[in-house]
This record gives C-alpha cells, sequence and structure tokens, in this order.
C-alpha cells in the first residue's frame, strides 16, 4: 500500500461512519532538548537486563536467541526462589506482604537484582541462591507502605560504583549492588525521604509501585496516589529528578500546573486545578541521546465525575516530554481533555527507530486502556499519522462539563474493541444471544467515550464501558523487536458498567456525585447471569503491529477463555482468549506472553491461569505452552549465564505465595551469547 492510500485509508476509517473529521489534536512544542551526559550513555550487553522492561525505551526485548521455536518446548524450571517479603513480614509488625508479587527482575554484572515490594535481593544467575538481602526496617519504623506491589527498581553504574535504586517504606533507597548495603554517598545514608515537604510534599498520600528510570545521570520518577472515590482533592501528581550520584534534587515538574505554570488557565477555576491525583504510577522511558525523559499520567480525582474540575485538564491523561537535566516541558499530547472514563496512561511509551515512507524517525509509540495506540516523533512530538479531534456524546449528569471533542489517531487502526454496539454481543448460541440482548436493554450504550451515567430513578440506566478501566491494555504494557520496528500489544475485552449516585453520606465525601464501588451498577465487570462476556470474543489477545507502516500484521486470542463453559463446551470453539492481565517479552526468536495470574486486583474473577507461551513472532502461532506452579504476575525478563538463557518470572496467586521462578534448557548447548 502507498503512502498516499493509505493516508486515504486512514481519513475514511477516522470518519467512524458516524462523525465528521475535525481539527488535528493539540501538541506543543517547546525547546530543543540538550544531549544528556555521555557517562550514562553505556551499552547493556546482550545477555542483560538493566531495567524494569530491559532497556530505558521500555522495550521488553532481548536479542538472545539460545531458546526458539525448535526447543521452547523443552523449557523447564532451572530454579524457584520465594519472595523474602513473608518473612519480613513476619519479622516485623504491621507489614504485610503483598497479595501479588509483581516483580520484574533485573541482571547486571553477574547478579539478578530483585526490589521484593518491602525488601531487595541479590541472587546466583545459575541457581536463585541468595547473594545477600536487604532489610529496610532493620534500622527504621515501618511507614507509608503503601499498596506494597513494588513492580521493580533500576541499576546504575557509572564505573566505580554499582547501584540498585528501588522504592519503598516511602523512599528512594540506593544499594550498592554488589554487598546489597546502603551507599552512603546517595542522599542521608543511602536514603531519601519521598514524603518530606523539603521535596515538594504538601500532602504524605503517596506510594509506589513502578520502577524508576535512570535517564543521563538524574533518576526520574513518578508516584502513585489512592484514586479519590469519596473525595474531591487527591495528593497532585508530581514528576521529580534527582541526581543519580548524590541524590540531589534537581527539578519537580507539577503535572496539575500551579498559578504561574504554563497549563494552569486549562482547569477553568482556582477550585479545579486543585483537583488531584493526574500523576505518574507506570514507570518512564528515556532516550539517553536526546536526554528526554518521557511520562504517561494519569486520570485527576474524582476519576468519573469533573463537575468540580471543568476544563481540558492539563497535565492528565496526557504523554509529556521532559529535558531530563532540568525538568522542563519539551512537547505534551494529552489523549482525553477533562477525563471522565479513569482512561489513564497505565504503561510507559515504548521507543523506536522506525522508516515510514523513507523517512527516518525517531519515534514514540504509547499504548493505551482506549486501544489506540498514539505514534509520535518523540524529537518534536508531532504525530507520525494524523490525529483528529472528533466529537463525543455529550454528559446528562449535572453539573458536569463533558469535552466535546476527544483525539481520535487515523493509523494504527485500534487493536481492541472500542464501544459496544448489538453486532457486539455474543452470539454463539440463539439462546445466548438472546441472554445478552435482554442484557444490554438495561443499560446505556454507545460509542467510546459515552460518559457515565447517573442513576437516579427506576428508569436510570448505567453505562456499559468499552474499554472498561482495565482497557485495552494496562500496566503489562508493549513489546517491541527494535530490529523488525513490530510491537507486540497484548490487551483485553473487558466491559464495564459504569454509574453514578450522590455519596450515601455527604459528611464522609464532599462530591455531588460518586461511582458507589459497594452497590451494584456503580462499577462493575458486566458479564451475562451464567458468568460468560457479553461480547464476542477474543476476550484476551495479541497484536503485532509494524510501526513502519502502521499495519497491523496478525492478531490472536491469547489464552483458551471460556471455551469449556457448561454453554459452550459441546460447540468446540478455538481458544476465546482470557481476560488475565498479561505482559509480553520479545526475543530474537519468540514472544513469550502468559494468561496471568488469578489474584491480580481490579479484573474479572476468572481471569488468569497458570500457561505460560512462546509464539512465532512472524504469524502468533502457539509454538509451545507449559503450566506453571501459580500465575504469572510479573513481566517476564531474560539473560545469559554461563552459556545458558534464562527466562525469569514472578508467579503468585490464590493460595500461593510470590516466588521467582526460571526457567532455561535442559542442557546449555556450546552457543554463546550475541
Amino acid at each position: 500500500m502507498t503512502g498516499s492510500s493509505r493516508i486515504r485509508r486512514r481519513l475514511a476509517v477516522c470518519a467512524l461512519g458516524t462523525v465528521g473529521i475535525g481539527a488535528p489534536a493539540f501538541t506543543q512544542t517547546a525547546a530543543t532538548p540538550r544531549p544528556a551526559s555521555a557517562s550514562s550513555l553505556a551499552t547493556q550487553p546482550a545477555g542483560e537486563w538493566h531495567n524494569y522492561a530491559a532497556d530505558s525505551r521500555s522495550s521488553k526485548y532481548s536479542p538472545l536467541d539460545q531458546i526458539d521455536r525448535t526447543n521452547a518446548h523443552q523449557l523447564q524450571v532451572a530454579w524457584r526462589w520465594k519472595s523474602i517479603d513473608h518473612g519480613l513480614a513476619a519479622r516485623h509488625e504491621g507489614i504485610f506482604p503483598p497479595s501479588v508479587f509483581q516483580n520484574t527482575p533485573m541482571m547486571r554484572d553477574g547478579r539478578v537484582l530483585v526490589a521484593t515490594g518491602i525488601g531487595a535481593a541479590a541472587l546466583d544467575p545459575a541457581t536463585g541462591e541468595i547473594l545477600w538481602t536487604w532489610d529496610p526496617f532493620a534500622d527504621e519504623a515501618p511507614r507509608n507502605t503503601g499498596r506494597l506491589s513494588v513492580r521493580g527498581g533500576v541499576t546504575w553504574n557509572d564505573g566505580s560504583r554499582q547501584r540498585l535504586f528501588f522504592n519503598g517504606n516511602g523512599r528512594l533507597t540506593a544499594l550498592d549492588a554488589a554487598t546489597g548495603t546502603l551507599d552512603a554517598e546517595f542522599g542521608e545514608g543511602g536514603r531519601i525521604d519521598m514524603l518530606d515537604a523539603g521535596q515538594g510534599v504538601r500532602r504524605r498520600q503517596y506510594f509506589w509501585t513502578s520502577a524508576p528510570v535512570v535517564c543521563g545521570d538524574v533518576i526520574v520518577l513518578g508516584e502513585s496516589t489512592s484514586d479519590a472515590w469519596s473525595r474531591r482533592r487527591n495528593p497532585p501528581g508530581m514528576i521529580r529528578g534527582y541526581d543519580a550520584r548524590t541524590g540531589a534534587l534537581r527539578w519537580r515538574f507539577n503535572i496539575i500546573p500551579e498559578p504561574d505554570e504554563f497549563g494552569f488557565d486549562t482547569w477553568e477555576s482556582a477550585e479545579a486545578a486543585q483537583a488531584g491525583a493526574a500523576n505518574v504510577w507506570t514507570w518512564m522511558s528515556c532516550d539517553q541521546e536526546l536526554g528526554m525523559v518521557y511520562a504517561a499520567t494519569s486520570t485527576p480525582s474524582n476519576d468519573w465525575y469533573g463537575g468540580h474540575r471543568p476544563g481540558k485538564g492539563l497535565f492528565a491523561e496526557s504523554i509529556l516530554a521532559l529535558d531530563a537535566g532540568t525538568g522542563e516541558r519539551q512537547w505534551h499530547f494529552q489523549a482525553v481533555h477533562h477525563g471522565l472514563w479513569d482512561f489513564d496512561f497505565p504503561a510507559a511509551p515504548v521507543l523506536a527507530d522506525i522508516v515510514v515512507d523513507g523517512k527516518p524517525i525517531k519515534a514514540l509509540a504509547q499504548p493505551s486502556k482506549q486501544a489506540f495506540l498514539y505514534v509520535f516523533d518523540r524529537e518534536t512530538g508531532e504525530p507520525v499519522w494524523p490525529i483528529f479531534e472528533l466529537p463525543v456524546p455529550p454528559s446528562d449528569v449535572p453539573g458536569e462539563q463533558a469535552w466535546p471533542t476527544q483525539p481520535h489517531p487515523t493509523w494504527p487502526l485500534p487493536y481492541d474493541l472500542q464501544g459496544l454496539a448489538i453486532s457486539d454481543l455474543i452470539d454463539f448460541t440463539p439462546e445466548l444471544r438472546a441472554m445478552a440482548l435482554e442484557y444490554v436493554s438495561r443499560y446505556r450504550i454507545g460509542p467510546i467515550f459515552q460518559p457515565p451515567t447517573l442513576i437516579e430513578g427506576p428508569d436510570a440506566r448505567p453505562t456499559i464501558q468499552v474499554p472498561g478501566a482495565v482497557g485495552g491494555t494496562n500496566w503489562n504494557g508493549a513489546a517491541l523487536d527494535p530490529e523488525t520496528n513490530v510491537l507486540y500489544l497484548p490487551s483485553v475485552t473487558v466491559p464495564a458498567i459504569l454509574g453514578l449516585r450522590p455519596p450515601p453520606d455527604p459528611a464522609r465525601s464532599n462530591l455531588r456525585y460518586r461511582v458507589d464501588l459497594s452497590e451494584a451498577d456503580g462499577y462493575e465487570w458486566a458479564a451475562l447471569p451464567n458468568g460468560l462476556p457479553i461480547t464476542k470474543p477474543p476476550y484476551g489477545r495479541l497484536t503485532a503491529i509494524d510501526l513502519d507502516t502502521g499495519e497491523h500484521l496478525w492478531m490472536v486470542p491469547n489464552g483458551d477463555g471460556p471455551r469449556d463453559h457448561p454453554a459452550l463446551a459441546h460447540l468446540d470453539l478455538p481458544p476465546l482468549g482470557q481476560q488475565g492481565r498479561v505482559s509480553a517479552l520479545v526475543t530474537k526468536t519468540l514472544v513469550f506472553l502468559a494468561d496471568g495470574s488469578d489474584a491480580m486486583v481490579v479484573q474479572p474473577a476468572a481471569a488468569g491461569s497458570r500457561t505460560f507461551r512462546a509464539y512465532d513472532k512472524t504469524n502468533g502461532q502457539v509454538v509451545s505452552e507449559m503450566e506453571l506452579p501459580a500465575g504469572v504476575s510479573g513481566a517476564p525478563m531474560t539473560y545469559f549465564h554461563e552459556g545458558r538463557q534464562y527466562i525469569v518470572m514472578a508467579i503468585s496467586g490464590t493460595g500461593s505465595e510470590g516466588e521467582l521462578l526460571a526457567l532455561a534448557l535442559p542442557e546449555a548447548p556450546a552457543a554463546s551469547a550475541p
């Protein structure tokens, strides 16, 4: 397909048959970035894994090829390591281990390094035997431990010092990677108090789940806050940059602008600008050569009612490109204006160097809950393919001022179901079709960006939101093969019921309306009375998109899904895909993807299993699958050590404690790492 014909096709798709094409979505460009310090641009050896997502570009890619389609079926357990969190929790009063072990370890300088959620450890890469462990409560009391589900850390090496950075107990900690002791040259004795007022904190209800990123000589991190379902104000989001050597605070970027900062006027009132959240709770990406860090932000409080925060609300639900050395905004793109859907960006942007119609582009590809893939020139913020502002349905909730348009990428095409129509309903049998029709008759359905509904009176109908708040894509993100520029996107189809009510106890909530999670039709997953999904499959999928062309190469269901359900078992259906939260790992030869843990929070009850698969990268064919002791609850990684390639992942689930599981071939072939 030629470039001009692709554009014509994109514009035809953009029209969507019901709405016209608006003006291109707004992108703000600022100053030219400065290059990062050369001291931090060390090349990662092919057999190591230095960051949560492999590298600072969030590729989740390794060039290792010892495990391939001819032998992946021979994978077996090489070692298992039980997380130290349960032992630490038993040792210290008031500490509880995370219900789901979500950590992705790293491998550097001959050590597997893991930030567990409570403590940290280093393991022997060949055996999983402990080299050292670190207990944060050996010298200080527990505090602000948050949800404890720390997904990872980041390694750093300037040639003389080797550090493991991670968040926990309200602190940014630097350990000597060789010994597991606090590095006294960083911060105050190896730690920085992230909740200290001197760091810009006005309210202390922050915690940290995602790994920081080191960009040049600066370690950059955001934070998590509890979603404000009851109150107008939550702690406001911010991004902070610290000197990776000394721990000195270099800069702070306010995601909700202060009165004298760019974007403050988009909140349209001082009260609106006091809304909270709009934070960066996922990890970030960095272009080391450009010296730019890329952050994806979340929904402002309250997630589903914005009557008290009129306006677009920069920089919520946006992509931010910042100068890593100064924190100055280089460009931004807001994907959701005045968010009402909890469509926060849950995963880091993926950085790729692509060639579009013969033109080299330093690109950024952002997965989303919306199942849009937003693709930009990461130097300038210009969309690689047109993004248009299109009209969306208005809100009829009193006091709500829904934004009349939302950005719609024209290319690549959406990679999961958007909106809900009668034609999308399950239809394996006439009985199921009739059940689905009766079910949705009680709700409001429509296109993506259908606003929440007020549930008052006997005739009120809640909205069925598609995608729901788990996506599309959630924190598991995407994986990129940088040699082919093919992006692999796991996603799920999980419609959600969304309804607003006045708070039952006004003394405990200052919102006019809120989602009541304790009542039916407040926020729950849409499902038929027999438990089956209301839509046609696939319910979980893996999609391969060529970033050079924007074309979908293939899509396959991930997992069996409910095909053994009593209402379906007699039909002998193929895999339908399952709705678990899963992360992809890409190597030179294969794509690895699990079904996800059954213990993940905020997912349908039937989601997850213990299956782990290897897919052919060229066509999505399953080349091997195996059952694990528990479901995979963290993003898999891989490394090469003493002639053997290992794949390591966190597993945990109902009835099983968190642990790391390493897979390898029975005997290491003679090949060496690339």
